[in-house]
């Protein structure tokens, strides 16, 4: 397994013979508005991509774990194949069809993709009010032969859903996204350094990688910040902070046995 972070949520995996693009948001730098009552109005995102899109549509999948713009946004919908193979929660199958998607498959709670299985899990995107109005989100769990099991867990914070999630699936690679995104209201509605920790103390055999940061204006966790803790808990060998571009190889030796 391979995994290179593009930007944000957006990564392109090789996983059981196949490439997934994760949450593609492909607009440039600037292109969209900031979001509403933040700390910060910048534009977003607010870097560019450092991978060309060319590279991104050779993708066999999209994997998507929901249709917030900062997860798919409207040049991925332009650029994307119509044709593309769309994993999705089902709340979100409507919705890519009306865009011309014509092979969504929507995941309630598990499908087999050639070698490939997906399992969807669920968890909280913030507390409270705001955390309603965000609307549902998923996870996925990836499993193949000679692979490391997968567990991406979405835009959550640490909660039930995602520590059972943990629990049940035993992942050997687990994708967090962090940044601790919030509004001026409530409490953050990603991870932040305290969940990321919780995650690493629940999975101790586990990989731990930490993306969705430094590029959206409400995220206010910086991955400076984010390894200056876990190195501060002896983590730094399982939580990875990586940048935009970086990609991260995963020997099947070290799978759990």
């Amino acid at each position: 397994m391979e995994i290179q972070l593009i930007r944000n949520a957006t990564h392109y995996i090789e996983y059981g013979g196949r490439k997934l693009l994760l949450d593609p948001m492909l607009s440039p730098a600037g292109a969209m508005p900031p979001f509403a009552n933040t700390p910060n109005s910048f534009p977003n995102p607010t870097v560019n991509l450092k991978v060309p899109v060319t590279h991104l549509l050779q993708a066999d999948a999209v994997l998507l774990t929901h249709t917030h713009p900062d997860h798919f946004d409207a040049v991925a919908a332009t650029l994307l194949p119509k044709d593309i193979v769309f994993f999705c929660q089902p709340e979100d199958a409507g919705k890519l069809r009306e865009q011309g998607f014509r092979d969504v498959r929507p995941v309630e709670s598990g499908i087999v993709w050639d070698s490939i299985s997906i399992v969807r899990t669920s968890g909280q995107h913030g507390t409270g009010e705001i955390g309603k109005r965000m609307g549902p989100v998923s996870g996925f769990v990836l499993n193949a032969p000679g692979e490391p099991v997968f567990y991406i867990a979405g835009d959550t914070i640490w909660c039930p859903e995602v520590e059972q999630a943990l629990a049940k699936h035993t992942p050997d690679v687990v994708l967090l996204f962090g940044g601790s995104a919030q509004f001026l209201l409530g409490g953050p509605i990603t991870m932040n350094e305290a969940d990321v920790a919780k995650v690493a103390s629940a999975v101790p055999y586990a990989q731990v990688i930490v993306a969705h940061m430094e590029a959206l204006n409400h995220c206010l966790l910086r991955r400076e910040d984010l390894r200056a803790y876990v190195a501060g808990l002896g983590l730094s060998e399982r939580v990875r902070v990586p940048e935009d571009g970086e990609s991260i190889r995963f020997d099947p030796s070290l799978m759990q046995v």
